[in-house]
């Protein structure tokens, strides 16, 4: 298999040539063009009930496409996301695992386990679901984002805008608060904010599609 990131940061796609015999999984309206060799596949997202808990828990779709080529020449798919903005591959080690916030799935190979892990109440109060999608290795796999991907190395505390956060490595503790004192928070702008505790790596998007849809609306 090989793959590439194009037309990153602002429009990122997935350019994937897949040998005969190899496989992709991604999501149902990833795929913006792909070889006639190339077979699809529609099935639930894990089995009836692990879908259940991804679709409704989870922020993801209920069903999961597989490419497979079963031809005897190397086939082609390019895959893109639904928002503009930045892609990046992601190689996850045997046991790896990598929690995902709704929407920031994109594909991944077929050794890759797809699933939910519990986010706590303070995720639900922020806006982002009792529950986090999950995957863990071994294998690769393509998240994205609205706006470029930032990674940051934390080493101790960090503050994230709870809109900017993507993806982060499990044994990071996160915790949702209001961003100062009850008047500043209502009237800063920022309400509520999650402190980032531990030694890890956190992914970011430079752009947050609730103050995009906040700033459309407003002009509305």
């Amino acid at each position: 298999m090989k793959s590439s990131i194009a037309g990153r940061p602002a429009f990122a796609h997935i350019e994937i040539e897949l040998d005969p015999g190899e496989s992709i999984i991604a999501e149902p309206d990833a795929m913006a063009h792909m070889d006639p060799g190339l077979r699809l596949s529609t099935g639930l997202n894990g089995g009836f009930f692990p879908g259940l808990a991804r679709k409704f828990l989870g922020g993801e779709s209920l069903f999961i496409n597989t490419y497979t080529n079963p031809d005897n020449e190397p086939q082609s798919i390019t895959l893109t996301q639904n928002c503009p903005g930045d892609m990046v591959e992601i190689e996850l080690a045997s046991g790896q695992e990598l929690s995902l916030s709704g929407g920031s799935y994109i594909a991944s190979t077929p050794s890759v386990q797809i699933g939910t892990r519990w986010a706590g109440i303070g995720s639900m109060i922020a806006g982002e679901g009792l529950f986090k999608l999950k995957v863990t290795g071994p294998g690769k796999v393509w998240i994205g984002a609205y706006g470029g991907i930032i990674p940051v190395r934390i080493e101790g505390e960090q503050i994230i805008d709870s809109g900017h956060l993507v993806a982060w490595e499990p044994q990071m503790k996160l915790k949702t608060q209001l961003s100062g004192g009850l008047i500043s928070s209502m009237t800063s702008g920022e309400g509520l904010v999650t402190r980032v505790e531990g030694n890890g790596t956190v992914y970011l998007q430079s752009r947050s599609l609730d103050s995009f849809a906040g700033w459309v609306n407003s002009r509305l």
